[in-house]
């Protein structure tokens, strides 16, 4: 048995059953870590040492009899954008290279009260602007099944450790598809929840009214159990809610659940495997069909959410002035500070601090949300975006959940398109819908093209979760 290989469902009953100990599972992926990090660079912190330990304080409660949850013991890697306390947290950015964190995030208080074992915190585009991991300050994390290629992004780091056995699962953030769009560039399952499911507090922020953080994993059954472990209310989070008391209509029958998915045009060859999936879920579901109703939606969306993102981008970048914590040009050693006044202190350690994409999108979000161009661009999008929930609320009036591909192309290489903004963007153009709308959705393998992984993306109603999952379960056993 290949212990690193395991999922946290096998994982958990072994360390229940004491056949495994938490050691002995922690000290395999730190192998695996050892043996790939180099050419992969999925994490910018690693935490072997304490790992180690925490591993060793499971083991001590498990012999005691004093489990304190199903994934008690379970390595898991996190994102560089959530707060651990103690520990550094980058979000991919020069600017807050040394930044460590004063408090948990309320996820990872969850994890700990779960037990959990952090074996370090994963690469990442520079505050999750991107979708291949190459904007990320520490250099560009590698596709585990082409090193030539993107992992995608911006949770590209974390996709790509628990696609290469370096943890058993991982959490991301999703704002325009950043957990499902590299779920599916690395062949493993990436879930983004309903918006305030889960608790954004402690996480740095890119687009607030978009952001979402969600677990992925080797298996649906593995980020099931994850979610369950990192929902719920939480005070200091106003948007998050208590996910008990929305829960949908279930099905009983899961064979009479009614699908309806967008039609594509093979543009390569995972689109033909999107195809061939659909021709499979017919002869497993009585109603399976093509919508055509969001099909302008898409394209709507995608314009609606570079808007509304850029804006928010650039408020929440606005906190980041090298005074209070992160980069300053104050504290830059063996060089005398030009500066005339506190104003060019600011713009010097921000134009040092920033890369170029978190740069492009500060900029483009001050000009949508400036004086003359606040009405023509962000209310507008505003609008639009009223629009786009009325869609899908019409949708799911005749369909239980939808089915579109998680992205347009396979994963492409590194340096392809970073020079050329508007094509990485496109990349992003089947999720975005879901952020806009506050949808959960679920990115599930569904094959390979020439050993490149190809993902199935599922979008439910509001609070359908579990009606995401079982459908997800089943893609999964067809394919």
């Amino acid at each position: 048995m290949e212990i690193a290989k395991l999922t946290i469902k096998q994982a958990s009953k072994l360390l229940q059953e004491q056949k495994l100990t938490c050691q002995e599972l922690t000290r395999a992926v730190l192998a695996n870590i050892d043996q790939k990090e180099q050419e992969i660079n999925a994490f910018i912190t690693l935490e072997g040492d304490l790992a180690l330990l925490q591993a060793q304080k499971c083991d001590a409660r498990l012999s005691k009899g004093q489990r304190l949850s199903e994934i008690d013991g379970v390595p898991l890697a996190i994102k560089d954008n959530i707060l651990i306390k103690g520990l550094p947290c980058t979000a991919g950015s020069k600017i807050l290279e040394n930044f460590i964190a004063p408090y948990d995030a309320t996820v990872i208080k969850k994890l700990k009260n779960a037990g959990v074992v952090f074996v370090g915190k994963t690469n990442m585009d520079e505050f999750a602007m991107g979708s291949s991991t190459e904007t990320s300050y520490f250099g560009p994390t590698r596709n585990p099944f082409d090193l030539e290629r993107v992992p995608g992004g911006s949770s590209g780091g974390s996709t790509a450790a628990v696609a290469s056995q370096m943890c058993l699962g991982a959490l991301g953030s999703d704002t325009g598809g950043s957990i499902r769009q590299p779920a599916s560039f690395c062949g493993v399952v990436g879930f983004k929840p309903t918006y305030g499911s889960v608790s954004r507090y402690g996480l740095i922020a890119m687009a607030s009214s978009l952001d979402q953080i969600g677990p992925i994993t080797k298996t649906v059954e593995d980020a099931k159990m994850l979610f369950n472990s990192i929902k719920g209310e939480d005070r200091f989070d106003s948007t998050s809610v208590k996910v008990s008391n929305r829960k949908i209509k279930e099905i009983k029958n899961l064979k009479t659940m009614k699908i309806g998915f967008i039609d594509t045009q093979p543009t390569d060859k995972s689109q033909k495997i999107y195809n061939k999936t659909i021709e499979k879920l017919k002869k497993y579901f009585k109603k399976v069909e093509i919508t055509s109703q969001l099909k302008d939606v898409l394209d709507l969306a995608l314009a609606c959410y570079y808007i509304i993102m850029f804006a928010e981008v650039s408020s929440n970048l606005a906190r980041y002035d090298g005074i209070k914590y992160g980069y300053s040009k104050l504290k830059t050693k063996n060089e005398k500070l030009k500066t005339k006044n506190l104003l060019e202190v600011y713009l010097q350690s921000r134009a040092e601090g920033f890369g170029a994409e978190a740069k492009r999108r500060i900029m483009l979000g001050t000009y949508v949300l400036s004086a003359g161009y606040y009405e023509a661009y962000y209310k507008s999008a505003q609008k639009a975006r009223a629009k786009i929930r009325k869609a899908f609320e019409e949708v799911f009036k005749q369909y239980d959940l939808l089915i579109l591909p998680t992205s347009p192309t396979l994963p492409f290489k590194v340096g392809e398109k970073i020079n050329d903004p508007l094509v990485m963007y496109l990349s992003d153009i089947y999720t975005v819908s879901a952020n806009i709308a506050g949808l959960p959705a679920i990115s599930v393998p569904i094959g390979k093209v020439d050993n490149l992984p190809v993902g199935l993306q599922i979008v439910g109603p509001a609070w359908s979760e579990d009606k995401l999952f079982d459908l997800a379960k089943v893609i999964e056993t067809i394919r």
